[in-house]
């Protein structure tokens, strides 16, 4: 098979280039194993036994084989010649490598904490997890509040995660916790956090090991204990109670969906084998995820929810609900289990498959990403947040309900988030993209009454979380905007009632900094950002739509086109760019002169599910009609030329790059893709990839004809095109999410086709990462610092 795909290759390539592409390639006869940038085989893989039409029409597809030895020796070759060629960004006389370690690693980070009970003496106990040179892969310390206030508080490590992986063997990284709750927690009486599962990545992948641990003798629980563990897959787990957890986990075939995530939900109790745990919930293998959950509301005098889910696809959803007491949640052999009535049956709600659901107190929170009619003339917007009675939903369904709007959306408005104290709920919106928080009160009937907020929206981001939310209504409020560095604060909602001066009569607070109580942490410049300013532009789309775009640059900026401009775009899955203070962008790009620009292109979150809605599946092209739209403006304002613009993207944001590369080649000097798919015809095989259908559409139907084809930017390379941008394509070997194979088979056809053209394109892939492309601070620098010396080496030359 393997002379069979190099001939196929040969022979596909000469079909494609013209008969002069006997050039030899930049990175023929490198050696397979270098001193930077090496790739290993963990193990032995199979071999690929495509039919030999599938290689005709493919005939890179042996490259999707991860770990195979002629995929990790394509790999170990392009990254030689990738550091030949633009040099090792450790070794170069830059400094880019260096201040960009400086700023992942500096000891003036903020390093935020999270509350885990208090002490009997009432001492609040804070954890934080933190990275640094000593500890690369990061500690899990704790503190207290008091000594956290000092500014110069006292750390205990609780687990160290370097010398776990060096007792283990293994390259972990750490992937976060999943807490038993306290208010489920006996042990504790409610006031002290003492189990939670911790989540271990070989690597960086999405894929985890599970180990419980012990806070209280900060240590891990050894099975033969009783402590859960569970081997490494897509897992969920969730602590029903002490001794039960809910399991969804790779159990061999048809445990897991087409997208690779656990299609079961076992009920697993303690001191049982996992294997024996009952099925309490499955799906469908078409599913994209099968899960339940737990959502405690006794804290605001409503029951205990009991969710399952089936996600059908990225977006919809089925939803089952019903409500609990606390003996409910106990292992069935428990004494105080007994006698106690079984629950009440799951209820499917009866609300839009697309719909995101809550629960408050005794309300169910319904956001419709499309208009809902729940009662006959009724009709709320798409976007909108709504509140209703749980029980009464439950028992009579959705048009014997009354309905309550928390939040309407506008043409320019549009729902972030929420989160909860005590006895208030911060509800954070977008308004034409600018931010703004507002408050309300969680009334005894369930209602919720606006005691004030912002009253201007600002080029800021702002986040808040409740220290406690069992206790009292203090929050942790941060904020920064692209040149002011983050701040947190600790902020206080109980001051609208006890500073009457506050409460005004048209409306209460006029902003949140009005609830600061006092300030915790301000992150230092990390970089020279004197005279620069961000501001908000408008490009017009091909179809005429307005599309914003942030431009941040020196405010005496001269508009010759010759500042060399980074554009970075994402555009999918509803998530949306915004003033964030980027450390990295601002050390590696804007301190050395350049222009820095965030494009809120369609298929994004930027203005609610419409916009996004508006550039999916056939009209996906919208995104790339509106990034190219935001170049364009920048370019016709003088800001930069093409041969000054440089673009960068990740995931589908990677997709994005690949789609600019083919369609407008003309546009763009510089083009970092990372982490990208790029196989539109394929992707739904690879990995995650069935997960995102909702997203692109199905190859497997009438998709790949009427539209799929139009951005699969691996089935676009134009053989007439003589220059093409230089590119550099980066990813990992151990990304899980989004297959290394979408970025090796691209660059591997690109470097076969333009043998004898103007194609410069660059390769690098890291053997840790997972999905973000890098497993530590030493690896995220190496990977920055390379496509920021390669962006803007190669921008200079187009300056005159």
């Amino acid at each position: 098979m393997t002379v069979l795909r190099r001939a196929l290759a040969l022979l596909w390539t000469l079909t494609l280039s013209s008969p002069s592409s006997f050039v030899t390639s930049a990175f023929t006869g490198l050696t397979a194993t270098t001193p930077r940038g090496a790739v290993f085989a963990s193990h032995r893989s199979r071999r690929w036994s495509h039919p030999s039409s599938e290689l005709l029409e493919d005939p890179y597809l042996y490259l999707e084989e991860v770990e195979s030895e002629e995929s990790l020796q394509f790999a170990n070759n392009a990254n030689a010649a990738c550091l030949q060629q633009l040099g090792d960004p450790m070794l170069s006389g830059t400094g880019t490598y260096d201040s960009l370690l400086g700023v992942l690693e500096s000891d003036d980070r903020i390093p935020h904490v999270g509350k885990f009970g208090q002490t009997e003496d009432g001492e609040e106990i804070m954890f934080n997890f933190w990275r640094d040179s000593t500890n690369p892969k990061g500690i899990w310390r704790r503190t207290t509040l008091s000594s956290y206030r000092t500014g110069d508080p006292e750390w205990a490590t609780v687990l160290d995660i370097d010398k776990l992986a060096e007792i283990d063997g293994v390259s972990w990284v750490y992937k976060g916790y999943s807490m038993l709750q306290r208010a489920r927690d006996p042990i504790s009486n409610g006031k002290r956090n003492t189990r939670t599962m911790i989540s271990l990545s070989r690597g960086g992948a999405d894929a985890t090991l599970e180990r419980e641990f012990d806070i209280l003798t900060e240590k891990f629980v050894p099975p033969e204990e009783g402590g859960f563990t569970l081997a490494e897959s897509k897992n969920n787990v969730v602590y029903k109670s002490r001794d039960v957890l809910l399991v969804g986990m790779d159990n061999g075939p048809d445990s897991l969906t087409d997208s690779g995530y656990p299609r079961t939900v076992r009920e697993w109790v303690r001191g049982t084998q996992v294997e024996d745990a009952p099925i309490v919930f499955e799906g469908e293998k078409t599913d994209v995820s099968v899960t339940s959950y737990y959502n405690d509301q006794r804290i605001h005098n409503g029951p205990i929810f009991e969710i399952r889910r089936r996600s059908l696809t990225f977006y919809e959803k089925r939803v089952w609900v019903r409500m609990l007491d606390y003996e409910h949640l106990l292992a069935p052999n428990d004494p105080l289990r007994q006698g106690v009535d079984a629950p009440g049956d799951f209820v499917e709600l009866e609300i839009p498959l697309d719909a995101t659901v809550a629960f408050l107190g005794n309300s169910i929170i319904i956001g419709p990403r499309t208009d809902w009619e729940p009662i006959p003339g009724t009709v709320y917007k798409s976007g909108s947040i709504l509140y209703t009675d749980a029980e009464t939903f439950l028992a009579k369904g959705k048009e014997q309900s009354t309905y309550r709007v928390l939040f309407e959306p506008t043409e320019k408005t549009s729902y972030r988030t929420y989160s909860t104290t005590k006895n208030y709920l911060i509800l954070s919106i977008s308004e034409n993209i600018l931010s703004k928080l507002l408050f309300y009160k969680i009334l005894d009937n369930g209602t919720l009454e606006y005691v004030g907020g912002d009253k201007e929206a600002k080029i800021e981001s702002h986040s808040c979380s409740s220290v406690d939310v069992y206790e009292d209504d203090r929050f942790w409020f941060r904020k920064s905007s692209y040149v002011q560095p983050s701040t947190l604060y600790l902020a206080d909602l109980s001051k609208i009632e006890s500073d009457l001066s506050k409460i005004k009569p048209e409306g209460g607070i006029e902003s949140c900094d009005d609830l600061i109580v006092e300030k915790m942490r301000s992150l230092p410049d990390m970089y020279e950002a004197a005279g620069l300013t961000a501001t908000q532009k408008i490009a017009i789309s091909k179809d005429g739509t307005e599309v914003p775009y942030f431009l941040v640059a020196k405010k005496d900026i001269v508009l010759d086109g010759n500042t060399p401009t980074l554009l970075y775009g994402y555009g999918g899955f509803q998530i949306s760019l915004g003033p964030n203070y980027n450390a990295m962008v601002g050390k590696g790009w804007l301190e050395r002169g350049g222009a820095y620009v965030d494009a809120n292109i369609r298929g994004g979150g930027e203005f609610g599910p419409a916009w996004h809605k508006s550039a999916i599946k056939a009209n996906k092209n919208k995104s790339y009609e509106d990034f190219i739209a935001v170049a364009e403006h920048l370019i016709d304002t003088n800001i930069c030329k093409p041969k000054t613009l440089a673009i960068e993207g990740g995931s589908n944001g990677g997709l994005l790059m690949g789609n600019m590369y083919t369609m407008r080649p003309d546009l763009f000097g510089a083009i970092h893709c990372a982490v990208p798919l790029l196989d539109m015809k394929r992707y739904h095989t690879l990995l995650a990839g069935a997960s995102w259908m909702a997203e692109y559409g199905n190859p497997d139907t009438d998709d790949r004809e009427n539209f799929l084809y139009k951005y699969s930017p691996y089935h676009n390379i134009d053989p007439s095109v003589k220059k093409y941008p230089p590119m550099l394509v980066t990813t990992s070997t151990r990304d899980d999410r989004v297959h290394p194979g979408h970025a090796r088979k691209m660059v591997k056809k690109l470097w076969d086709m333009g043998k004898d053209k103007d194609w410069p394109v660059f390769y690098y892939e890291n053997v840790e990462g997972g999905h973000g492309g890098a497993a530590n601070a030493k690896q995220s620098s190496f990977m920055t610092s390379l496509a920021y010396d390669f962006m803007w080496e190669t921008l200079q030359k187009g300056r005159e």
